[in-house]
């Protein structure tokens, strides 16, 4: 991969002519947008029409559909994302005119530059929510925030907005080391554990990986960590900069959980910072798990200067994130939901969260996501599989990756006592269709395409 010498915060300016390689992406149509309302002038290119194509030419944007090189036009810079490799058309004619390419990570972080505050969560797991709670939380406070997410949340109407306040939230992620090429003020750890084991070495690869994002924080800025988590706190050893913990179990870390209540397995409690009640909060979304993900975004709110009513009527409103743990419809009297877990904490917290609602059975289809993430951490996908009371298992979804190991979710679904294995998604859907019954909550599980499998179920009924 290229490496250009000019910052690219030198290009960040009116009139520049930057082009979008893959413009179409999650994270990249809201950069499209952020971009131009910096002044620059933006073109780009993606693989297919879509609606977030569409959108974009509205605003007045240049979209081509294919690669090629002669879509750069006289531009001055490319950012790509990073599914596009040196080989790509676009790319190698980028490199033969000497125009520098960066990846997305790098233009994100030379936009925080221009906000005050930039609210950077990290962790192997929980971004997504915690990410979609604090702009609830911004939102309900009127800050206007810019706001980038890794999945769509209702009260945007998609994973991203574009604000004029003086904040930027967003979801920062630690694969390939890209939220190193963040400028975080405030730097938030959920927790750390041994992932993207395709990238790293082992687990104290990825605790080094996040006390790095950590040191990234200026000194009026803030650290916030879980002190509940072994490994975010062990990513943190050594740091020079003060650190903000949260926690449930650790009562001496600055925030807190007390007063804590369940209803029908939704908590309520209150949020006390230092010693002082900051807010009180009635979840919308289940689970222990999430109890910690509100007290990150709060602590995050707190120590921005966000009121604690504007804590209490953003984390009151918040019924959860697109593809974390979101109600799909129902068959033949049962609930369907869909959950984006695909580690074995997430499925833990998962699946302890569920047994706390009132349902007969839990019935779990999960796809195992990546040959090296299920070859890793085997053994613990095993125990968590173990603990609904159906287990259905899909083959593993690729991704980026071929089958160099020679794994497969039969290994899996042989190890766990009466688990089914179905090698296509439509024989997922089959036989979630012949065991449903009325009192049961169907979950399809996983980061690749296994919510398909739930949909298509509720379209039978």
């Amino acid at each position: 991969m290229m490496h250009p010498q000019t910052d690219i915060h030198q290009f960040m300016k009116p009139g520049v002519r930057v082009h979008l390689a893959g413009i179409g992406g999650v994270s990249m149509c809201p950069l499209a947008e952020v971009l131009q309302g910096m002044g620059l002038i933006v073109q780009g290119s993606d693989m297919s029409e879509s609606a977030t194509v569409k959108h974009l030419r509205e605003k007045g944007i240049h979209v081509d559909i294919g690669h090629s090189a002669e879509n750069l036009r006289q531009c001055d810079l490319v950012i790509r994302t990073a599914a596009i490799h040196d080989d790509n058309p676009e790319i190698a004619g980028a490199i033969t005119r000497g125009i520098p390419v960066y990846e997305r990570a790098q233009a994100w972080g030379a936009i925080m530059r221009g906000y005050q505050n930039a609210l950077c969560i990290s962790g192997t797991h929980g971004k997504t929510t915690t990410t979609s709670m604090a702009t609830h939380i911004f939102m309900a406070a009127q800050a206007d925030p810019t706001v980038m997410i890794g999945g769509t949340l209702s009260i945007l109407g998609s994973g991203y907005r574009v604000g004029k306040g003086d904040t930027i939230i967003l979801e920062s992620c630690e694969y390939c080391n890209s939220f190193l090429s963040f400028f975080p003020t405030v730097a938030v750890i959920l927790n750390v554990e041994a992932d993207h084991l395709d990238f790293f070495k082992d687990l104290a690869d990825v605790e080094h990986s996040f006390h790095e994002f950590a040191e990234l924080v200026p000194q009026r800025g803030y650290v916030i960590v879980n002190a509940d988590d072994e490994g975010a706190m062990d990513s943190v050893k050594g740091l020079e900069h003060p650190i903000f913990t949260f926690g449930i179990a650790h009562r001496d870390a600055n925030c807190t959980a007390q007063n804590v209540a369940f209803h029908d397995g939704y908590p309520a409690f209150d949020i006390v910072i230092d010693g002082k009640t900051y807010a009180h909060v009635e979840m919308q979304v289940a689970g222990k798990h999430n109890i910690l993900n509100a007290l990150a975004a709060a602590s995050a709110a707190y120590v921005l200067g966000i009121s604690g009513d504007a804590v209490e009527r953003g984390l009151g409103s918040f019924h959860g994130a697109g593809r974390r743990f979101e109600p799909k419809g129902q068959f033949n009297g049962a609930d369907v939901y869909d959950d984006y877990a695909h580690h074995p904490g997430e499925l833990h917290a998962l699946l302890t969260t569920v047994r706390g609602l009132p349902y007969d059975r839990v019935v779990c289809a999960f796809q195992p996501h990546t040959y090296t993430r299920t070859h890793a951490l085997f053994d613990e996908f095993v125990e968590e599989l173990k603990l609904p009371d159906v287990t259905i298992v899909a083959e593993i979804f690729a991704a980026r990756e071929q089958n160099d190991i020679g794994i497969s979710s039969r290994d899996l679904v042989e190890k766990i006592p009466g688990a089914v294995y179905c090698s296509t998604l439509a024989e997922v859907t089959e036989q979630l269709a012949a065991i449903a019954q009325p009192g049961d909550l169907i979950l399809t599980v996983g980061a690749g395409d296994i919510f398909k499998a739930g949909e298509n179920l509720v379209k039978r009924a």
